[in-house]
């Protein structure tokens, strides 16, 4: 049996697959509408805070949403933020006072402005990382990055947002697609980075503990995958791998801060420590004591002061 890593690809395989989903989100039909306020609701709404939603359609695409928050000056750099596994909506405010225009990014349409939209759920969990096993790569997160990766073309070209400063953040799967879209966009003039806990960071390592945390949610698919098709395990693998934050990390050369928790079980510190020894540049990593797995209070403080050094 080869070992996991052994199937993951290459660094050049890497690049081409950044490239097309590039090219992919260059090409698609885009339009965005800002929508009007939607009425109060206490699992998305949000209040006491300027923005708008986006709705974003493509016919190659689909449609998914996100929320716009203008810089207060009129025009200033932009910040991409994108959800963790729960698919939640997030604003923020204290961003947006530090001049920055800020917009959140929900791909695949599990988020609106209305709610969740349960009939995208499989039982409780979201299905982008088990579609992306089972599809062995060609659904599932590609889909995922694609809408995100096109998202952030059109927040570029606002008239509100200096082009050549934006930079990617998130929690936990927002942490991990910071990376890969911050990996994505490394030629396109990418300021930094900023990933809190981060999710989709060395696989192999943390499906192999005994509690194997937030990557049960990989480790199932996989059991049945070798169960049922136990030939496609290899490409399975390299589906993951291209999606790994590890196999970025050539790629990863903006300035990049790293948090964990030293009690998450669900993002363990060591593999995101394998990530920070990996990276060829500017790099910070934060290891918060007695911190579990979170949307972590001091992450937005490091963030805030990461980005006014690099963007």
């Amino acid at each position: 049996m080869r070992e996991p890593v052994e199937c993951y690809p290459t660094a050049a395989e890497v690049d081409a697959w950044c490239e097309d989903i590039l090219r992919r989100a260059q090409a698609a039909d885009l339009s965005a509408e800002l929508m009007e306020d939607e009425p109060w609701d206490f699992r998305l709404g949000v209040r006491h805070t300027q923005g708008r939603y986006v709705r974003f359609r493509s016919q190659i695409l689909g449609e998914w949403h996100g929320f716009h928050q203008a810089c207060p000056s009129g025009r200033g750099p932009v910040l991409i933020h994108v959800p963790g596994y729960g698919a939640e909506m997030s604003a923020h405010p204290e961003l947006v006072s530090d001049g920055y225009n800020v917009l959140h990014v929900n791909p695949l349409g599990y988020a609106t402005p209305s709610g969740a939209d349960e009939t995208k759920r499989e039982g409780e969990m979201w299905p982008v990382l088990p579609d992306t096993i089972h599809s062995l790569g060609r659904e599932g997160y590609v889909d995922w990055l694609a809408q995100a990766t096109a998202a952030t073309l059109w927040a570029l070209r606002q008239e509100c947002v200096e082009p050549d400063r934006f930079a990617f953040f998130g929690t936990s799967q927002g942490g991990g697609t910071s990376l890969l879209l911050a990996s994505t966009f490394r030629d396109r003039g990418v300021r930094a980075a900023a990933a809190d806990v981060p999710f989709l960071t060395d696989f192999s390592t943390a499906m192999g503990l005994e509690n194997s945390g937030a990557y049960w949610i990989a480790r199932t698919p996989m059991e049945r995958l070798a169960g049922e098709r136990p030939g496609d395990v290899p490409a399975a693998w390299r589906a993951l791998g291209l999606v790994d934050t590890l196999s970025h990390a050539h790629r990863l050369t903006m300035p990049v801060l790293l948090t964990a928790g030293a009690l998450d079980e669900a993002c363990p510190p060591a593999t995101i420590r394998a990530l920070f020894d990996k990276l060829p540049g500017t790099r910070s990593y934060t290891e918060l004591a007695r911190q579990g797995h979170a949307y972590t209070t001091p992450f937005l403080h490091l963030a805030r002061a990461w980005f006014r050094l690099y963007v």
